[in-house]
Parts: structure tokens; sequence; C-alpha cells
């Protein structure tokens, strides 16, 4: 399997637009890894985890052949995640070259995203011209999408967008896609406790990253602790590959101290762009 991280930052993005904080004046001035767009991954060229504003500009960069993909997996509803109002850009009369013909790009999303996206569809060409579908999904409810095994888990995030982290699975490979979330919620906890799977890629959200607080985000302590318990469920080891990304201009530190401190800690900081293949 291969997951490539098209953006790896928080809501607000590195630099936030209207924040002279030296995290985002150094993004300004050295551009590079210290910009970071919103969270998005694609995993085998196939399958979109999320669909955020920043899709526009991963996939004019070239990073994601966006009129390929049919599959987008979605965690849950903020804006950062989920940002329905460019699906209207897939109807025929803007994107008359669509490859694939008769092949809608659907949307797995729980019921919050499920009804936003919903809304931009129904009633319109889109909803007529079959480009674009949308499947509902819920927490512990396993599904099969492009040939993955995808198992939703409960995140702990804003309750009012229903969120979800996802275990996606194929040949044998399986990662856990761990944001938005704080530390992991009790149920999510005793489902991992008992599944009897193993990690070949662990990522984890650290948007707190030096700062206290592990509500909703994680910060280091937080990814290190869920680590240490995975471990000790037997659900990764010391081949696993140990990510953390959902970076923000607001944990505590420049793009080079989140490096060193994740690296100390045995994770890759991500950064926009970057490949994994296990």
């Amino acid at each position: 399997m291969k997951i490539k991280y098209l953006g790896t930052g928080a809501s607000e993005g590195i630099p936030s637009l209207f924040c002279k904080c030296p995290v985002c004046e150094d993004a300004r001035k050295n551009k590079g890894r210290d910009i970071r767009s919103r969270n998005q991954v694609l995993i085998d060229e196939r399958l979109l985890v999320d669909f955020p504003p920043d899709t526009f500009m991963h996939a004019s960069l070239g990073e994601l052949d966006l009129p390929s993909i049919h599959t987008c997996i979605v965690t849950h509803s903020h804006g950062d995640h989920l940002y329905p109002n460019d699906i209207w850009a897939r109807k025929i009369a803007v994107s008359p070259v669509c490859p694939d013909e008769g092949t809608p790009l659907t949307f797995y999303a729980t019921s919050v995203g499920y009804e936003k996206i919903k809304t931009v569809v129904e009633g319109n060409e889109l909803d007529k011209e079959k480009r674009v579908g949308a499947v509902l999904i819920e927490a512990f409810r396993a599904f099969n999408a492009e040939g993955f095994d995808i198992m939703p888990v409960r995140a702990d995030h804003s309750p009012n967008t229903d969120p979800v982290l996802f275990i996606i699975e194929k040949d044998g490979k399986a990662i856990f896609y761990g944001n938005d979330t704080g530390r992991l919620p009790s149920e999510t906890v005793e489902y991992l406790k008992n599944c009897g799977k193993h990690f070949d890629v662990v990522s984890l959200d650290c948007t707190n990253g030096f700062n206290p607080g592990d509500k909703f985000h994680m910060n280091f302590k937080a990814c290190v602790d869920t680590v240490e318990m995975m471990k000790e469920f037997g659900l990764c080891d010391d081949k696993t590959i140990y990510v953390v990304t959902h970076l923000c201009h607001n944990c505590g530190g420049n793009r080079e101290e989140l490096e060193k401190e994740a690296e100390k800690l045995g994770f890759i900081a991500a950064y926009d762009g970057m490949e994994l293949e296990f």
C-alpha cells in the first residue's frame, strides 16, 4: 500500500490567513515544507480521505488526479475536511471531459456529512447525470470500497459532526487513520483491544503539539500514550510506521522543532506531499 499526505495542516493551514506569528511568517518566507494545506490523504492513488477546500490546490499542482478518483471517505463534516461546494464542478456543463464516464465519485460519510453532500447533489444536474453519489456510513459498521475493507470507529471530536476515524485494510496491510480526535473514546479503545489487527501505519492527530490539551485534538503526549496502548494490545510494533499530522501554527513549535520532537518520540512529522510505501 501507499499513502500520500496531500495536506497536513489543521483547519486554518499554515500560514493562517490573518496571522503574523513567527510560524506563519517563517512559512511565508521559507515556503516548501513550512506550508501546510488542509488535511487530506490519498491511498494507493485510488482512495481519497476527506475533501477539504484545498482539494482544488492539490489537484491543480498535479498532486492529485481528481477526475480519475471515484471514492472519497469522510472523517467528519467540519469545513476543513468536507467542502461540498466544490462538488458541483463535476457536472457535465463544468467538466465535459471526465474519464470513466458513468462511474460516479462516491462519498462515504456519516450522517451530518452525508446530508451536506446530498444538499449539493440532489435536485440538479449532478443528481440527473449520476456523476456524484453518497453513501451513509456509521461507526463500527464495516464497508468495502475500491477493494479496501474499511472500519469507521468513533472519534473524540465535535459531536455535532458525527466524527469517525478509519481502519483501512487491503492485501494484508492496514492503516489506522486517526484524525481529527482527542484521546480515543472508550468504545473505540474496546474495539481496538479485541479486533486482533496489526497496523503497518498509525497516523495520529497532533494539532496541539507541545501544548497541553487532548480534548477533540491530541498533543505529543496523547500520541505517545495512544501508541503505547496500541502496542499493549498487540496492534503495532517496531516495524510499524508512526506519523503525526494535522499540525497547527499554534502548536508551540515551528516545523523544525516539530520534526525533531516527533523523531525523538518515534514519529514522522508529516509534510505536504510526503509519501509512504509499505
